[in-house]
C-alpha cells in the first residue's frame, strides 16, 4: 500500500496559528519597509502591501490540505509583488519557502509534487534573468558595469543568483527530507504495530500451551493412578470376604498408588511455581527405566504386562524420556480400562543406531473405530515435542498397538 499523509486536527490548528502570526508579520515588515523607503521612489502604495501580505499569508492556513495549490498562489503572488515593487520583500520569502516546503511535504502524489515545485523554481529563474538582463541594460552607460566581468553590479547579480539556487534547492530538498521521514515513521508505527499484535499473539499462544501442559501433565498424572485405584478397589470389594488377606494386599496397592498420586501431584504444582519451569526434584526424575516398574504396577492392577528391552541402551534427554514413560503409562491405563478381562499386554523399548522406540501392545476387544480422546491427544503431543512420531492402530486379533519413536540425533 503506497505511503499518504493525512494532517490531522492539529496540523490545522498550527497552519492558522503560522497564517496568522505571518499576516502579522506582513503588515508589520510591508510598514516598516515603507517607512524605510525599500525601494525609493519606485515603491508602490502601502495599500498594496497590505494586499499581498493577504494573499502571501491567509493561504498557508490550508497548505497541508492543498499544498499544491497554496503554493501556486503564494509564488504568483510572491512574483507579482517582487516585479511591481510593492514595498514588502521579508515575509514573503518566508511564505514562499514554506508553501515549496510543504509541497515537498505532504502532497501525497510524488509526481505532482514535483512538476509544480520544478514549474515555479524555473519560472522564478526565467523571471531573475529577465530581471537580470533589464537591469543590465538600464546600467550598461555605467562606468563599473563596464569595468569587467566582475564588476560589483556583476558580483550583485551573481550573489543574488546564488541565494536563490540555495534558498529554492534547500525548499526543495528538505521537503523531500520530511516526505522520508514521514514515510519511515510510518513504516515504524505499522512494524510497533504488528509487533504488538504478535506480541499479544504470542503471549495467548504460550498461556494456550501452559493449559494444554497442564491438562496433560494432570491426565497422565491422575489418569493412570485414580485407574489402577479404581480397578484394585473393585477386586478388593468382590474378595474381601472369601480372601481378606488377597483384599489386603489390594488395599496396600491402593495406598501405594494414592500416594505416588500425590507425589507426581506435587512435583508438577511444583514446576507449575517455579519460573521457567524447573525444580530441584522434576518429574524429568522419571526415565526409561521406570517403565518397568509401570508393567509391574499393571500386573498387580490386573492387567498382566510384560517388559523387554531390546538392543544396547544409550543415554537419552530428559524430555525425551519423561515423554516416553508418559506415552508407556497412558497405553496400559487405557489398555485396563477398555482391553476388558483376560487382556495381556507387552512392552518393548529399542534402540537402534537412528534412535529409541517404545511399542506397547495388548490383546482385547476388537477395536472397530478407534475414536481419538484425550489420552490419544497427549501421547502424539509428547512424540512432537521429542521430535518423534506415534502410531496407534488397532490389531486384526484384537486389542492396540501403539509404536512411538524418537530420533535421537533430531531431537538432541
Amino acid at each position: 500500500m503506497p505511503f499518504s499523509r493525512t494532517p490531522s486536527a492539529r496540523d490545522h490548528r498550527a497552519d492558522l496559528i503560522l497564517a496568522g502570526v505571518l499576516l502579522v508579520g506582513a503588515v508589520l515588515s510591508a510598514a516598516l519597509s515603507s517607512i524605510a523607503q525599500v525601494y525609493g521612489d519606485e515603491a508602490r502604495e502601502l495599500w498594496t502591501a497590505l494586499i499581498y501580505a493577504v494573499f502571501i499569508s491567509v493561504p498557508l492556513a490550508a497548505r497541508r490540505r492543498w499544498p499544491g495549490m497554496v503554493a501556486i498562489v503564494v509564488s504568483l503572488a510572491y512574483f507579482a509583488a517582487v516585479s511591481l515593487k510593492v514595498p514588502e520583500i521579508f515575509v514573503g520569502n518566508i511564505a514562499m519557502f514554506v508553501a515549496l516546503y510543504t509541497v515537498g511535504a505532504w502532497m501525497n502524489d510524488r509526481r505532482r509534487a514535483m512538476i509544480v515545485r520544478i514549474g515555479i523554481i524555473i519560472g522564478m529563474f526565467v523571471w531573475l534573468i529577465i530581471t537580470m538582463y533589464r537591469d543590465a541594460i538600464t546600467e550598461a552607460d555605467k562606468a563599473d558595469v563596464a569595468a569587467g566581468l566582475f564588476s560589483p553590479y556583476i558580483a550583485y547579480m551573481l550573489i543574488q543568483l546564488l541565494l536563490n539556487v540555495l534558498y529554492f534547492g534547500g525548499a526543495y530538498y528538505f521537503g523531500d527530507r520530511a516526505w522520508a521521514a514521514a514515510s519511515e515513521r510510518a513504516v515504524l508505527e505499522e512494524r510497533t504495530v504488528e509487533l504488538e499484535r504478535e506480541r499479544e499473539v504470542t503471549a495467548a499462544q504460550a498461556v494456550a500451551l501452559d493449559r494444554v501442559r497442564i491438562a496433560r501433565e494432570l491426565h497422565d498424572v491422575v489418569a493412570h493412578h485414580v485407574s489402577v485405584m479404581g480397578v484394585q478397589a473393585g477386586a478388593a470389594r468382590l474378595v474381601i470376604e472369601q480372601d481378606p488377606e488377597g483384599a489386603r494386599q489390594m488395599l496396600t496397592g491402593i495406598e501405594t498408588s494414592a500416594r505416588e498420586a500425590i507425589r507426581e501431584l506435587h512435583q508438577l504444582l511444583e514446576t507449575l511455581r517455579t519460573p521457567g519451569g524447573e525444580t530441584t526434584e522434576a518429574a524429568s526424575t522419571l526415565g526409561l527405566d521406570d517403565i518397568a516398574e509401570l508393567a509391574a504396577s499393571s500386573t498387580e492392577a490386573g492387567l498382566p504386562a510384560d517388559y523387554a528391552v531390546i538392543g544396547d541402551p544409550v543415554p537419552v534427554p530428559p524430555m525425551i524420556a519423561v515423554n516416553l514413560y508418559r506415552i508407556a503409562q497412558e497405553s496400559l491405563t487405557n489398555a485396563r480400562r477398555h482391553a476388558g478381562a483376560g487382556a495381556t499386554a507387552d512392552v518393548r523399548v529399542r534402540y537402534d543406531d537412528e534412535g529409541v522406540e517404545l511399542e506397547i501392545v495388548n490383546t482385547g476387544r476388537s477395536v472397530a473405530n478407534l475414536r481419538p480422546g484425550l489420552g490419544q491427544l497427549g501421547m502424539r503431543e509428547r512424540a512432537a515435542a521429542s521430535g518423534g512420531t506415534l502410531e496407534v492402530t488397532p490389531r486384526a486379533s484384537g486389542g492396540l498397538r501403539v509404536r512411538a519413536r524418537v530420533p535421537l540425533e533430531a531431537s538432541a
